[in-house]
């Protein structure tokens, strides 16, 4: 039992313990949640109640510098603070450490030298194939192989709340020569990301047997994308103005010890994968994710979001450790706190896809809300969040909320 009250059906019990990091005194604290209240780690480790290899990485900033411990500090800075907040050494805790998270300022937990994208979910690549190439195989012959990905842009990562602003870009309408104009096909992807921990020296790949020692934990991420955008440029070398402007994440990183007990069997490969892409042990999820969305309108109005998607994480057909293992196969180079995200997480019945593109097919069937209005992609004002938990025998590990709100396009001279 918590020594501090975790409200029924809380994403935050002892069983999660997320890391966070929080304003405070000008700059960011680490913190773990439990129920609606933060623990400072940097008072508790200047207190000596944390091992000290865990308090030496655990100062003022980012979760950089404890994320490079590895997993044996991970793992006895969770049993220490499991021990703290549950038994009689809860007693010694300084009361400055403990604090209302309605009262924090939360910030991005760990600052990613690099992100990652991949493309892992067959429903999703299927359907977009299916849109853009319907006289031909759903899927690239590589599809199939290896866990196709493109690296992102790590300066414009966000965490949760942080306002999106709608991007510019060439756009091409018909048969029209390009334009620079705000994007019309503002999207979002719903994706789940690992954080990674310790790394490898450059030149050395990644056992995909040894990806545990290097995953730190899991967030939701929110990869806006600008469809009409990523259109006339990704070819032939991929995203680039039309994914770079923001990717949102959750605030709170959850522990991969916090969710191996709602690991899964992932689906089965066809054809086997190369051996270097075969891993022992299962890489699935059982993770609910459920996406909703709603106007400015209808916040004025106080009407409740409306749900537009709820899917689940255990069908992605390439997983976490192989996405890490390939990642590294030709030498690359992890280093703490990096960032390698999903992929759009889409299901096989239209209330399950992860991206408005599906949802709406590509805008010939529009979402219709409680306003009244109709969605083919984002308008200006709307608001999206996206949530995740895993829940088994009465034990419930959650994200928390990834939220985002769409604001205007910067005015520019030609405006």
């Amino acid at each position: 039992m918590s020594r501090l009250p975790v409200p029924a059906g809380s994403d935050f019990s002892l069983h999660n313990l997320p890391y966070g990091v929080t304003a405070r005194e000008g700059t960011g604290h680490p913190v773990v949640r439990i129920g609606d209240h933060t623990v400072d780690l940097t008072v508790l480790a200047g207190a000596g109640l944390l091992p000290p290899e865990a308090a030496e990485v655990l100062g003022p900033g980012t979760l950089n510098g404890f994320l490079g411990g590895g997993r044996p500090v991970w793992q006895e800075t969770r049993h220490r603070l499991l021990e703290l907040l549950s038994t009689d050494a809860f007693d010694s805790i300084p009361a400055p450490a403990i604090r209302s998270v309605g009262d924090e300022t939360l910030l991005l937990p760990f600052q990613p030298g690099d992100y990652v994208d991949f493309y892992s979910s067959l429903e999703h690549a299927s359907n977009l194939g299916r849109m853009f190439r319907p006289d031909g195989d759903p899927l690239l012959p590589n599809w199939r192989h290896l866990p196709v990905g493109y690296h992102g842009r790590a300066s414009s990562v966000v965490v949760s709340g942080t306002p999106v602003t709608r991007p510019r870009g060439q756009v091409v309408r018909g048969d029209a020569p390009p334009t620079l104009e705000p994007t019309m096909g503002l999207d979002i992807e719903l994706e789940v990301g690992f954080v990674t921990g310790p790394g490898n020296p450059l030149g050395t790949p990644i056992d995909i047997d040894d990806a545990g020692d290097h995953i730190f934990g899991l967030v939701l991420v929110n990869d806006w994308s600008a469809r009409d955008i990523q259109r006339w440029e990704y070819q032939p070398l991929g995203p680039f103005l039309g994914k770079s402007f923001a990717t949102t994440v959750s605030p709170w990183v959850v522990p991969l010890d916090a969710l191996t007990p709602f690991m899964v069997t992932p689906p089965a490969q066809d054809p086997a994968p190369l051996d270097y892409l075969e891993a022992a042990g299962d890489w699935g999820l059982d993770l609910e994710l459920e996406v909703t969305l709603s106007s400015e309108a209808m916040r004025s109005a106080r009407t409740a979001p409306q749900v537009i998607s709820r899917t689940n994480f255990k069908h992605m057909y390439w997983t976490m450790a192989q996405q890490l293992a390939h990642a590294t196969v030709n030498g690359t180079n992890v280093r703490p706190g990096d960032l390698y995200a999903s992929g759009t997480v889409s299901g096989t019945e239209s209330g399950q896809f992860g991206s408005l593109i599906e949802l709406t097919w590509n805008g010939r069937d529009p979402i219709t809300l409680p306003d009244g209005s109709a969605r083919r992609f984002l308008e200006d004002g709307d608001e999206v969040v996206l949530r995740g938990w895993c829940e088994a025998e009465g034990v419930r590990v959650g994200f928390g909320e990834c939220r985002g709100i769409v604001m205007p396009a910067v005015t520019m001279e030609a405006d």
